[in-house]
């Protein structure tokens, strides 16, 4: 009943463990495993995608270490630490420091950031680099205190990412290579050192005098310490969950496949649970409205020029069977947008091949695979993701919903014909595909746009399906031909037997050949059957 549900406070935008704790805010209890993570090394580095918990793990870390022991109250903490000791601890956020136009504002930002640290144990004034000022601010910390340091830094990689292949790079990383490798010089006076960001360590080369740096970012054991699980999910957030079905009109049970579908689907290791977008859950829960909340401030700058310098095959992103070391690999010897795809949180992964050691990437959820496709529209066909969900959106989805795939072909080959500026794109990507990886990409964006899951270049038995369309209740699958015939794509649909592996599904499996005209530039003509 309405009056039976608390309203909670989600911690939205809530990075701060005291402030969490203090004004009781929802918390779900991480802290054994952020125990656990202080006894691995004494350098410990985390990899996780944007908006992930990373900076509330990082006040978390700095609250142990100053001995808070009351802010972990009825914490899992409270059963394993019991000696309760108080470090010095230097906790910096990175995050400030991105968006810099010059070396010297990067520089000037640094020295600024450790500015409180300053109030509390001083400055030696040949301390003019941020370097040499971390360096003394550490020896001072120790010999005051008496007690080794605990050095936390989030978002190490913000300076650097807009200036990826940009000729800045090589004069901020020097900036940033100076300041982190005090950090080993000070090994005998660091308790602990936590470093997080979204880029894998080595990527930038600014910590390679730090040869004991531990990654754990792929380790199965912390795969669930930023993130929400499925298990903690359904045990803390039952009455979340409620709540948001009370308000869809639906019961529970339909309602947590809902959010699974939206926000579910994170794998950061081969043997990870599934994770669930802490940020984007939030918001749900806080707005009672299931929507894309990861993609408010849109698609990255920096990914998409990444995507751009590589020539990213944006219909390979659904199913993709690679090593390791396609994706967990320094940037400076990236050949592919691969890495920062998934590192970002774009890609994740979700399957392991253990005789193979081959891993599938895909994208993790509903949420991601809407708001990416929105971003990519104008950079890969020209299409605007407004002016698609107009007029077009509504009548193509209607005729899906309807199953009328006749009509939903016809008016996107109305609306594809009417694109003036269609061309222009499609001669500006001849160089990177052919003119039916081109349509193909058409399909697959507007498809995805619409909230319509589609998959390209499918495998099966007889080869790889042009695109396949998944509905409630309908399995398409479609085979494209330029400048071809509808006729002739059907007959390969079935000749190689694309159609039977669907035959099991449950759903109505509708077969489509379809034809473009690179003369017309859209649809000429097609064909369908059952």
């Amino acid at each position: 009943m309405e009056n039976a549900y608390t309203p909670r406070r989600y911690p939205i935008g809530i990075q701060t463990f005291e402030r969490l704790r203090k004004e009781n805010y929802l918390y779900i209890d991480k802290t054994d495993l952020v125990w656990k993570i202080t006894k691995e090394s004494p350098y410990v580095f985390l990899s996780r995608p944007r908006r992930f918990g990373k900076s509330l793990l990082s006040s978390t870390l700095a609250a142990y270490f100053q001995g808070r022991k009351d802010l972990f109250e009825g914490l899992k903490i409270m059963e394993l630490e019991q000696e309760w000791e108080t470090y010095p601890v230097i906790h910096l956020d990175l995050s400030e420091a991105k968006n810099k136009q010059t070396v010297e504002d990067l520089r000037d930002t640094l020295l600024l950031l450790m500015k409180p640290v300053v109030a509390k144990y001083g400055r030696d004034e040949d301390e003019k680099s941020p370097g040499t000022l971390l360096k003394g601010l550490i020896r001072r910390a120790y010999e005051q205190t008496g007690k080794q340091v605990a050095v936390i830094i989030d978002e190490y990689d913000a300076p650097l990412l807009d200036v990826l292949h940009d000729e800045r790079l090589k004069e901020f990383r020097i900036v940033l290579q100076e300041f982190f490798q005090t950090l080993k010089a000070s090994e005998a006076m660091v308790k602990f050192c936590f470093i997080t960001g979204i880029t894998k360590f080595s990527q930038l080369s600014i910590f390679s005098t730090i040869n004991n740096l531990l990654n754990v970012s792929m380790d199965p054991r912390y795969a669930a310490i930023c993130g929400i699980t499925e298990d903690e999910l359904s045990k803390d957030m039952a009455p979340d969950i409620a709540m948001l079905a009370q308000e869809y009109e639906c019961s529970p049970e339909v309602m947590r496949a809902k959010l699974k579908l939206q926000y579910d689907g994170y794998r950061f290791s081969e043997k990870s649970p599934d994770i669930y977008n802490p940020f984007s859950l939030l918001k749900c829960f806080n707005h009672r409205k299931i929507a894309n909340y990861w993609f408010d401030s849109g698609t990255p700058t920096f990914l998409i020029r990444q995507m751009q310098h590589f020539r990213t095959d944006i219909t390979t992103m659904d199913d993709m069977e690679v090593p390791s070391t396609a994706f967990d690999r320094p940037t400076e010897a990236m050949t592919t947008a691969l890495p920062l795809l998934y590192q970002t949180g774009y890609l994740t992964i979700k399957g392991y091949d253990r005789d193979s050691f081959a891993y599938t990437l895909g994208i993790p959820n509903q949420e991601v695979r809407l708001g990416f496709v929105d971003g990519l529209l104008p950079t890969y066909i020209g299409l605007d993701g407004a002016d698609v969900q107009m007029g077009f959106a509504l009548k193509f989805w209607r005729a899906l919903r309807a199953k009328d795939l006749d009509l939903a072909l016809r008016e996107m080959q109305a609306y594809l014909a009417g694109l003036p500026y269609i061309e222009g794109f499609k001669k500006k990507l001849e160089d990177i595909s052919n003119a039916e990886g081109f349509y193909e990409w058409s399909f697959y964006l507007i498809f995805n746009m619409l909230n319509v899951y589609a998959k390209t270049q499918v495998k099966c038995a007889g080869g790889r399906i042009d695109m396949v369309v998944y509905m409630p209740d309908t399995v398409y699958v479609f085979e494209l031909k330029v400048n071809g015939t509808a006729a002739e794509a059907l007959k390969q649909i079935d000749t190689k037997g694309y159609a039977i592996a669907y035959q099991t599904d449950g759903r109505k499996v509708v077969k489509a050949g379809v034809s473009f005209s690179t003369e017309s530039k859209t649809i000429k003509d097609w064909v369908i059957a059952e």
